[in-house]
């Protein structure tokens, strides 16, 4: 692949069966029995769900105070025997925990760290700040409490294959080309209001040299529209490679309307000499969810009707991770 303008990354040991799965809950608080039901899928995937008593706290709508949460997220780091991360679900309150993350702890123990939707502050932060790939892909009491939640062929070529991954994705699939071309870049992104909130504030995005995939769910059109152009008035845009869309779930006005969304996003975007792509089953998705990881050199062609996504091994499988 050609030079990509993005640090090295940590690609953090694969995820293999009889592993133990930490689970945290960073944001908002959820439901036992999702819970319950994520985890027994984590089991039926050969996996070793593992939580603290203390994931169940509140403190309004948050999963328990602040301490508490980033505590649990730093244990979780810390423990030898958890080889992955899972967030319990999204909502909101990973801000919060910005400020208070010991970024030394977590460069010292790379593991795969995994959610979507309000978690993206977190994905986006640990990849830049640490230099870890993180992975933007289902939640415990989200996708994996529901029958249908994940796609579970890219979970596993994502997590535990130390192989390059190659996936065509076509109009079946919900997939429509709003712009053909080819690129080269870093994967990177996640849910859109996560991505401009970050904006002027420490923590922010950084997508030079990107493929920039941006995803969120029930944000009426003109919302879209504002959030884009505040990605473009910041700069946000001028240095990506390619723009891949999610399934924008309940994006869409109530009514009969004379225009798409697609057409909103593409006056706003379409003077970009890059491809752009919508409708890739990442985070907020109706069903089947993809993982995709953050921080590792991907390639997207996009013909017509299909776009070719590839990207280099995620993870590694020898004791020690070691950099893309």
């Amino acid at each position: 692949m050609a030079e990509i303008s993005q640090p090295e990354r940590v690609r953090p040991a694969a995820l293999l069966p009889g592993d133990t799965v930490g689970i945290v809950a960073p944001s908002s608080g959820f439901r036992r029995d999702e819970l319950e039901a994520g985890c027994a899928h984590l089991l039926r995937l050969g996996y070793k769900p593992f939580y603290l008593p203390s994931i169940f706290d509140r403190d309004l709508y948050f999963g328990g105070p602040i301490r508490r949460r980033v505590e649990e997220l730093h244990e979780m780091f810390r423990r030898p025997e958890v080889k992955a991360i899972l967030c319990a679900r999204g909502g909101y309150g990973c801000n919060y925990l910005l400020p208070h993350l010991d970024l030394e702890l977590i460069r010292a123990n790379p593991k795969i760290f995994a959610g979507c939707s309000d978690v993206t502050t977190l994905l986006t932060w640990l990849g830049d700040a640490t230099g870890l790939v993180t992975f933007h892909g289902p939640m415990v009491a989200g996708d994996f409490a529901r029958p249908d939640g994940i796609e579970e062929s890219s979970w596993k070529a994502a997590v535990a294959c130390d192989t390059p991954y190659r996936r065509e994705f076509v109009a079946a699939d919900g997939i429509q080309v709003l712009k053909q071309g080819t690129a080269e870049g870093v994967l990177y992104g996640g849910c859109l209001s996560l991505l401009v909130a970050s904006l002027r504030t420490p923590y922010e995005i950084r997508t030079d040299g990107t493929i920039l995939f941006i995803e969120d769910r029930a944000e009426r059109p003109y919302r879209i529209d504002r959030m884009l152009m505040q990605l473009k008035l910041a700069g946000k845009f001028d240095g990506v490679r390619g723009i891949v869309f999610g399934e924008m779930i309940d994006c869409n006005e109530a009514g009969a309307l004379d225009y798409t969304l697609t057409q909103v996003i593409m006056r706003i975007i379409r003077y970009l000499d890059v491809p752009i792509v919508f409708g890739l089953k990442s985070g907020h998705v109706s069903s089947g969810a993809l993982t995709l990881p953050l921080g590792v050199k991907a390639n997207v062609v996009a013909r017509e009707t299909a776009m070719v996504l590839g990207y280099e091994a995620a993870v590694q499988k020898s004791p020690a991770a070691v950099r893309s």
